[in-house]
């Protein structure tokens, strides 16, 4: 954290220490035209936004990004909660590569010193930055957000994010209590703001002074918000009338579904408000009236942090930063909102696995404005409903969030790293995911066999881990020593296969020949995967996923 009254100072003498080092340490490496990179991060964000076709979230600078950008329409992260999906995009390495599966270990000293993305850019020239919640705090970035390895100076935690968790909602009886559903009045939470607006405000002055560098940046910005607790500034609520909020398509449990593959969201359930409605463990289910709540607060996190990532992109613009930046934005996965009668992520279903992923490249997703013009001046989302804005191009094809990592070196112009070979634990530097360069080429994705991968490559591998064939109170995140499950899983355009077989934690192996249970949903009829065909599809008798092996070959 920056010294007190000191911070914009000692900033600016680090980064001016830390530019002229880097400018002599390595004269040439790095061309003089390089492009800078944003990566913005936003925690729990499912594809609830306009330029997915949302019809009812506003995120309107969201959305004007998407409308310059090139966007996935099938991103997928490799694991759906928080430090172990960071890990491994970050790291560019699956996490059976990782060996992280819970929050608990240090990849560098536990699989193996594995570069990461900001830290191969540092390598290569750049000034790097981190800003909120990047890497995941604590152990699985050794209390320090992989620095000093990623990153050229110290990142930044908003000051008032140790509040996240503590008793400051108001509740019904003007009592402050710790629950999910969190509106608040800014100017009565402590220190008067939120952590994603410190993230925004830190951002921006980090911007102003990146500008005048004589090397480029990769500046990395991670939101908290819409993870829970639910805690925004309440005007945002009014975006979201309940009698407009409908529930989830398939509120239900499905009858098909294994235990197994079942999250009981238990973190949930900690929240006074939640503990109030005296809810069966573990499947519920919640009453409808508070399921409208919880998806209204869902949905005005949404906006609010679409509010902060405008601000950041308008000061971008506003700095002609815009002209020779790339700007990226993603989630670490995806959230349940009443789906399959879940509340959280801690599944392999599409739902929490699939995540928002579009990218913005400078002359090549969208032309350079003329002179004066700008590409993302800040929309207000309370202001009258503006035209939709579509996405400037769209990619269909199944990816990975793994695939981050040699897509931004290639696009800033670097060498992009190369395949893992087999083992890999060994090897610093290589890459897992596929290189996705050849979707930012011009001319239609659709028509241009150049532009599509290997059949085989159009797919996205998924895990999740459980420590027992039953829900039960560690279920959605089990610590490595109780992990006795783990549910590999493959997503191709047709179908979703899951096979939940036995998982040695000690031997970091899995046992293909010891199958749990199984689940096989065909999208394009039951595109929210409640129907599991697994059974009636010869069962035991099918294949086990054809899954990468931890090296990704």
């Amino acid at each position: 954290m920056l010294p007190p009254g000191r911070g914009l100072l000692w900033l600016g003498l680090v980064l001016g220490s830390a530019c002229a080092s880097l400018g002599s340490a390595a004269p040439g490496s790095v061309a003089t035209d390089a492009l800078n990179v944003l990566l913005i991060i936003v925690d729990d964000l499912r594809p609830s936004l306009g330029c997915y076709g949302d019809k009812l979230v506003r995120s309107p600078n969201i959305d004007q990004l998407a409308s310059h950008s090139l966007l996935f329409q099938n991103a997928f992260a490799q694991q759906a909660v928080c430090a172990p999906s960071r890990v491994s995009f970050l790291t560019g390495r699956r996490p059976d590569t990782t060996r992280l599966y819970d929050f608990n270990s240090y990849w560098r000293a536990h699989a193996g010193n594995f570069s990461t993305i900001p830290q191969y850019f540092k390598q290569n020239g750049y000034v790097t930055v981190s800003v909120g919640k990047v890497f995941h705090p604590g152990i699985s970035s050794n209390h320090s957000d992989d620095s000093p390895y990623s990153w050229s100076l110290p990142p930044y935690h908003p000051s008032s994010e140790k509040y996240e968790n503590t008793k400051t909602c108001k509740g019904p009886d003007g009592e402050l209590h710790a629950n999910l559903l969190c509106p608040v009045d800014v100017a009565e939470v402590p220190e008067g703001t939120l952590p994603d607006k410190q993230s925004t405000e830190r951002a921006i002055q980090l911007l102003e002074k990146l500008r005048t560098s004589a090397v480029p940046f990769f500046l990395a910005v991670g939101y908290h918000k819409p993870h829970i607790p639910f805690r925004y500034p309440q005007e945002f609520q009014k975006l979201y009338p309940l009698e407009n909020v409908t529930l989830a398509p398939d509120p239900q449990v499905p009858a098909g579904l294994p235990p197994v593959a079942y999250n009981p969201w238990m973190d949930i359930r900690q929240r006074e408000d939640v503990q109030a409605l005296n809810l069966s463990v573990p499947y519920g289910p919640i009453p409808t009236d508070f399921q409208r709540k919880i998806r209204q607060s869902y949905f005005a996190s949404v906006s609010y942090v679409d509010t902060q990532v405008g601000r950041l992109l308008s000061a971008l613009d506003g700095l002609e930063l815009a002209r020779s930046t790339i700007v990226a934005l993603t989630s670490d996965h995806g959230w349940a909102l009443g789906e399959h009668g879940e509340w959280a992520k801690y599944s392999n279903f599409d739902v929490a696995t699939r995540v928002p992923l579009l990218v913005y490249v400078p002359g090549r997703t969208a032309p350079l404005p003329e002179a004066g013009g700008r590409l993302f001046p800040y929309i207000d989302p309370f202001a009258s409903a503006s035209e939709s804005m579509e996405p400037g191009r769209q990619a269909g094809d199944l990816v990975e969030l793994l695939s981050l990592f040699p897509t931004l070196a290639g696009l800033a112009g670097l060498r992009v790293p190369p395949r893992c070979p087999v083992p890999s634990f060994h090897v610093e530097l290589c890459r897992e995911g596929r290189n996705l360069l050849k979707y930012f080429q011009f001319g239609d994705l659709e028509e241009e066999p150049h532009a599509r991968g290997n059949p085989r490559e159009l797919v996205a591998y998924s895990q999740y881990p459980r420590p027992a064939d039953a829900p039960q109170w560690n279920s959605d995140k089990p610590s490595l020593k109780d992990i006795k499950v783990m549910g590999y899983s493959i997503r191709t355009v047709d179908y979703r296969y899951t096979v939940w077989v036995g998982f040695s934690p000690r031997e970091f192996l899995a046992n293909f020949s010891d199958v749990h249970a199984g689940e096989l949903y065909f999208v394009d009829s039951d595109p929210w995967q409640d129907h599991n065909v697994y059974n009636a599809s010869q069962g035991r008798a099918l294949p086990p996923p054809l899954m990468p092996t931890p090296e990704g070959t």
